[in-house]
């Protein structure tokens, strides 16, 4: 009985780690598996979009999207901001600075909007002209620095 026990454990000890071993192989194969699945998935995608970028019609749609660009004779027109304006309320016509993220404007749409603000500079508060009273008695309208 004893040896019988003894050949247990034996077998156990060399059998266990073993054992362990391969369950964590297995797992790790099956995990590449996966990987394997997504890259080919991603490979797949990408030789697609090559395609696509062979296309001289969709080269053309690209750039007419992405870079605004306009055959010989056309006129192309942007919309800078899609939202309504507020109704005036008689205020100051000085352009406000953008509010909204510039995010989605194109470059030359944000150069343009910096120009229009720098052109419109907002207006200094005018100071009143303060009235010196001499010693002597008259009132005058100089300014308070020529004294």
């Amino acid at each position: 009985m004893a040896i019988l026990a003894s050949i247990f454990v034996m077998l156990a000890v060399t059998l266990v780690p073993t054992l362990r071993s391969t369950l964590n192989q297995r797992r790790q194969i099956n995990d590449l598996r996966g990987q394997l699945v997504q890259q080919g998935e991603k490979v797949a995608a990408l030789k697609q979009e090559q395609r696509q970028w062979s296309d001289p019609a969709y080269v053309e749609q690209q750039a007419r999207e992405r870079l605004k660009f306009v055959r010989v004779g056309e006129t192309s027109y942007t919309v800078i901001d899609a939202e309504a304006a507020p109704a005036d309320t008689g205020g100051s016509k000085t352009p406000a600075p953008m509010q909204a993220s510039t995010a989605n404007i194109p470059w030359y749409g944000q150069l343009w909007q910096s120009m229009v603000i720098a052109d419109a500079p907002a207006k200094a508060p005018v100071k009143a002209p303060v009235k010196v009273v001499p010693a002597g008695g008259q009132p005058s309208t100089a300014p308070s620095s020529a004294r």
